[in-house]
């Protein structure tokens, strides 16, 4: 019988359970250093890693809706309304989600906005008949800012549209 090449285990953040992402591309690596007869390696290894991509596209299609909004949101205050805040929320929670099932993608967050961002502006233009060139030519706002809750573009500083004074006591 072939001799499995062991692979040092990584660090416990691509467990399958804590780090989807990572461990999917850990796996594909495992399974590229068997020799086992008639195990199609390259291709079971590349299907492997897709299920990891599929986390990283799915960062760039919320991130892009997101930023959608929040260029919408602060172009076009006149239009604001709940259903703009709905969607903001609903991505901002969804981002939550994937980074919370593969944190190793927090760190790829900055690089996908910059690549989502060009997506969103162009979508902005055609949903506000705004000219494309009304939009800032890269991505003014910090993934923190992005990702924030309770941040909106244009001072406001909670994403129900309220200014904090206008807030009931408690946080409401």
């Amino acid at each position: 019988m072939d001799e499995v090449k062991q692979i040092d285990r990584p660090a416990a953040a691509s467990d399958y359970d804590t780090d989807f992402y990572a461990w999917a591309f850990d796996q594909a690596a495992r399974i590229r250093a068997l020799a086992v007869p008639g195990l199609d390696v390259e291709n079971v290894a590349e299907e492997i890693e897709s299920l990891g991509r599929s986390d990283k596209r799915e960062l760039f299609n919320r991130s892009r809706v997101l930023l959608l909004h929040l260029l919408k949101w602060q172009f076009q205050p006149e239009r604001r309304g709940a259903s703009w805040i709905t969607t903001i929320r609903e991505q901002r929670i969804q981002i939550e989600v994937v980074l919370s099932e593969s944190p190793s993608l927090r760190r790829t967050l900055p690089e996908i906005i910059v690549k989502s961002y060009r997506y969103a502006a162009e979508q902005a233009a055609l949903e506000t008949d705004l000219h494309v060139a009304t939009f800032p030519a890269s991505c003014a706002w910090t993934p923190a800012q992005i990702i924030d809750k309770d941040w909106l573009p244009g001072g406001l500083g909670f994403a129900d549209g309220r200014s904090e004074t206008d807030r009931p006591a408690g946080g409401g």
